[in-house]
């Protein structure tokens, strides 16, 4: 078990959120991606800009030496000269800044006086100005975890990236829809002191958000990025934790790397010193390596590549050493591969291995003067690809005899990180020219505070006293953020509010735990099928059935999928008129107490899915009350 306080742990939170706009921050195009059939694609290739002061930000430089060719693709319903980078921005969507001012103010965050848009430099193709727009609405502010205060440093307000859709060596593609949508950031100070606290903290930050009732919800929508660092280590900004569950992790992850880094470089230090560390000289080792069996090896070879080694005195067995999946080895591939774009390195630590054999890996360490303390690293590539991945190779092996180098790593699914590039730094700022200055006045702020919304809190009882639900499915609700849907749904249709809720909760839940990808259930889709039920089409008892027939079937209208399961309506007149008919054809069996319930089950056989149960058993005891009062009245004239 980790002692988070003697370790010094300290984690700062950027949590980011998309926002339910009308249209983009900059630009009039809708946030909800839309297609109009004519697609647009053009490509670009994008350098570094100096700074204001003649600075070049090394994240920038590490993009621009993959030189590669950007492409964009997009619908001209969802993007627009703006996103083309063609035509200036436009003002800044002011629905946008009053979401993120009331987020502000729910958090005690001081507003602006005046919005300064500014230009961040970003040029590996995910926008196509080579910079990302955003502006600061708020400073400071607070929230609350365990009776504990949680700075928050600033409130931000920027346009979203656009979204990848392949990369390759000199090859990256990327979706103009979701560019220019608006995006907030809340980023927190830096005291973070656990694992367990950063969770609650990122927790309560995204209620505050949700509480508003404008940000967007769904898979990409939400983004969490943490700064770590612990004593004697680095600060490391982590990008693109996904799920809220797997900040805990990927912080007691980052504190473990870290851990063993630092080991690494005790080691490291006791063998040998930096100036020891021999000058960069790549060697040719191909011909070591001509009657190889290793696959990997001979296709690069025979694709016109070689193979090309270097010598790192004084890290044998370093390489390798570790456990959990924390090796400087990896550590050193994930820098060639973010550099270079190698597929791999090899090392002589984890030899012989992947084809090659001891005889190999004996005969390379002798070409290469390697002692029994000395590790060599090669690489199979094209000559230039496999010198330029050995640099970085030789560039992280230099910051070995450091302990942990501050980087930006990315998120990975089970909860550990992988190098992405280099930390940013100031000199990727600078002021946007084509966007006045927005002033904020006391008068708007005051008005804002007027109309603030409830906490999610003060939601969940509204939830459970006007409408009559549970607090599990008020909290459902809520925590699946599906309150705006609950609401329009039960105003428009007069669906029980019950049913609603549990639909939206739990049998959703249900069929996404069976494998149906209710991604596909947009709110549009799922607010026609209520309205369907409202109008009789179906019973509630097949809605679990109609949910997942229209998932499956995204690009068929409602109504027709409703018609392909036989579910088009009925008269409900001609039901009655069945149900007068069945219980004129049973009048002799009326005094019998079990009649009612017999008729229903042959009522249900015929209209089950088609006809609701309730209206079905009140239709059928109303029938059966009227023949016996007539019944009655026949035989007392």
């Amino acid at each position: 078990m980790l002692d988070y306080q003697a370790l010094g742990l300290k984690v700062g939170l950027e949590i980011h959120r998309q926002l339910n706009t009308r249209r983009k921050l900059f630009c009039d195009c809708p946030t909800e991606a839309r297609e109009a059939g004519e697609k647009i694609s053009f490509e670009r290739y994008l350098r570094e800009a100096q700074s204001e002061l003649g600075e070049l930000d090394q994240a920038a430089v590490f993009e621009f030496k993959k030189r590669r060719k950007i492409v964009y693709r997009s619908d001209v319903a969802s993007a627009c000269l703006v996103e083309m980078d063609e035509e200036p921005p436009h003002m800044i969507d002011m629905e946008s800044v009053e979401i993120a001012l009331t987020a502000a103010l729910l958090m005690d965050a001081t507003p602006v006086d005046e919005i300064h848009v500014m230009r961040k430099i970003v040029i590996d193709g995910s926008n196509t100005a080579g910079f990302q727009r955003t502006c600061i609405v708020a400073l400071g502010g607070r929230v609350i975890v365990d009776g504990h205060e949680i700075p928050i440093q600033t409130i931000t307000l920027e346009e979203d990236a656009a979204r990848l859709l392949m990369s390759s060596r000199r090859h990256v593609e990327y979706d103009l829809s979701r560019l220019g949508i608006p995006l907030i950031e809340v980023a927190t100070a830096p005291v973070i002191a656990s694992p367990e606290e950063a969770v609650k903290a990122a927790k309560a930050i995204g209620d505050i958000l949700r509480a508003t009732g404008r940000v967007k919800r769904g898979l990409g929508t939400v983004r969490q990025d943490l700064n770590i660092s612990i004593k004697g280590g680095a600060l490391i900004e982590v990008k693109g934790v996904q799920e809220l569950e797997l900040i805990g992790e990927v912080i007691e992850n980052e504190v473990k790397r870290q851990l063993h880094l630092l080991e690494i470089s005790n080691k490291l230090k006791s063998r040998i010193s930096p100036e020891m560390l021999a000058e960069f000289k790549p060697v040719d080792v191909t011909k070591l390596f001509e009657s190889t069996q290793s696959k990997i090896i001979r296709k690069a070879v025979e694709g016109g590549g070689c193979v090309k080694a270097l010598l790192l005195p004084g890290f044998s067995g370093l390489l390798s050493m570790g456990s959990q999946g924390f090796r400087l080895g990896s550590e050193l591939a994930s820098y060639a591969k973010a550099w270079a774009e190698v597929d791999g390195i090899f090392h002589t630590d984890e030899m012989p291995a992947y084809g090659i054999t001891a005889d190999e890996v004996d005969a390379l360490r002798d070409f290469m003067g390697a002692g029994a303390d000395d590790a060599v690293v090669f690489v199979a590539d094209v000559e230039k690809v496999a010198v330029e991945g050995l640099r970085a190779v030789y560039e992280r092996a230099f910051e070995a005899f450091k302990g942990v180098p501050s980087e930006t790593r990315a998120a990975k699914p089970d909860g550990t990180t992988v190098y992405l590039r280099p930390r940013p730094g100031a000199a990727r700022m600078y002021p946007e020219t084509d966007i006045p200055p927005v002033p904020i006045g006391d008068d708007y702020i005051e008005d804002l505070r007027k109309r603030l919304p409830e906490t999610l809190e003060k939601q969940a009882q509204k939830l459970v006293t006007k409408y009559g639900l549970s607090w599990q499915l008020a909290q459902g609700l809520i925590d699946r953020e599906q309150l705006g849907l609950f609401y329009e749904i039960v105003e428009k249709t007069g669906v029980a509010p019950k049913v609603v809720a549990a639909t939206l909760t739990e049998t959703l839940t249900s069929l996404m735990r069976e494998g149906v990808n209710i991604e596909r259930l947009d709110d549009v889709s799922i607010l026609e099928v209520f309205k369907a039920l409202s109008e009789g089409l179906f019973s509630k008892e097949l809605l679990r059935d109609v949910l997942q027939r229209v998932a499956e079937n995204r690009d068929t209208g409602v109504r027709d999928v409703l018609a392909s399961m036989g579910l088009t309506g009925l008269d409900m007149n001609q039901v009655r008129d069945y149900v007068i008919q069945l219980v004129e054809e049973n009048r002799d069996s009326l005094g019998d107490e079990k009649i009612e319930k017999r008729l229903m089950a042959d009522l249900m056989k015929r209209y089950r899915g088609r006809v609701d149960g309730g209206l079905l058993h009140s239709i059928l005891a109303e029938v059966i009350r009227e023949k016996r009062l007539d019944a009655r009245g026949r035989s007392n004239p």
